[in-house]
């Protein structure tokens, strides 16, 4: 074979490669073939092991026989119908990165509709939102963006020495003022924001679906003190911070007006904005922050109240039918 032939067949081998690889990156229809899979979804984004006992519990979920999931970059994206609605749904682990890029993946691989995100958080606010409840929030807030001040320096948001016990005064931390993060979004400038509001289509179609949902209120001999509620109007916040400390959930409370936090709401609102999807955020209080930490049973009915909320959403929103049946 001539170098020139031998050049000519190793370019269009890159160029089939790309092709390919091109393909691969925008759907998995090109590794599998499937309409199954090729077809418009909802995204059900979940976090823990918890939140996936409580969907598997329900009986709602129903894999698809021919392609009941696709790995892919290490995460299980698992494909069927939950109360008739074509869904894929994914556990993303935890944290915000591990959130955005499940939700990424998810968008670039599925044809998605739209993402509904449940999972557990921490009421900040113990007089509207208890362990149990459900909470459907207007707006969550990344309150992870951190610029910490010198010593000396203008006081920011966040004054450590006003924490100092016994006595308040001067910290060697100083004192810390809140970001704003960069949204990018296709046809748009870089937006600086510190609010991820949820859809107002869908926010408004949830108040109207769940406010007289049955919430589960017992579950292996241990049942809440009162009966569960979805609570609407609230804002959450979120960050990379597990926070058990009543002291910086009250200054949360306080200067945020938030009820809620987690790890994960913020960097879904994030990216499902970035795609132009829409999405909504449902947790459920499985603590209180400073409180006592929560049992096992108190956990799950958090999270298996805020599937209930979920299932009922989806069910509420039409989806086309698949192409292939």
């Amino acid at each position: 074979m001539s170098s020139v032939n031998l050049v000519v067949m190793v370019v269009g081998l890159l160029v089939l490669a790309q092709q390919s690889f091109q393909m691969s990156l925008r759907n998995p229809v090109a590794e599998t073939n499937n309409c199954k899979i090729d077809f418009t979804r909802l995204g059900l984004v979940l976090t823990s092991d918890t939140n996936e006992k409580a969907l598997q519990d329900s009986g709602l979920f129903t894999p698809d026989a021919e392609t009941p999931y696709v790995d892919i970059a290490g995460r299980r994206f698992h494909i069927g119908t939950l109360n008739a609605r074509y869904i894929v749904y994914v556990k993303i682990g935890g944290n915000s990165v591990n959130a955005a890029i499940a939700v990424q993946i998810l968008l670039n691989r599925f044809r998605i509709q739209g993402i509904i995100h449940f999972g557990s958080a921490g009421s900040l606010d113990k007089e509207s939102i208890v362990p149990g409840d459900v909470s459907v929030p207007l707006a969550v807030a990344f309150t992870g963006a951190w610029n910490w001040k010198k010593f000396g320096s203008a006081e920011g948001k966040l004054n450590f020495g006003e924490f100092n016990y016994p006595v308040n005064g001067e910290n060697l931390l100083a004192s810390v003022d809140y970001d704003t993060v960069k949204l990018f979004s296709k046809g748009h400038s870089p937006q600086d924001v510190f609010w991820f509001p949820s859809t107002t289509s869908w926010y408004s179609a949830a108040t109207q679906v769940l406010q007289d949902l049955e919430l589960r209120q017992c579950y292996h001999g241990v049942c809440l003190p009162s009966k569960p509620k979805i609570v609407f109007g609230t804002n959450g916040s979120s960050s990379d911070s597990y926070i058990k400390n009543k002291a910086y959930g009250d200054f949360l409370h306080k200067v945020f007006n938030v009820s809620t936090a987690d790890q994960e709401s913020a960097a879904v609102a994030w990216t499902s904005l970035s795609n132009e999807k829409p999405f909504i955020v449902i947790r459920g209080a499985s603590n209180v922050a400073g409180g006592a930490s929560s049992v096992s049973q108190l956990s799950y009915l958090a999270s298996y109240n805020a599937f209930l909320a979920a299932a009922k959403f989806i069910e509420s929103i039409p989806t086309p039918r698949l192409a292939c049946e």
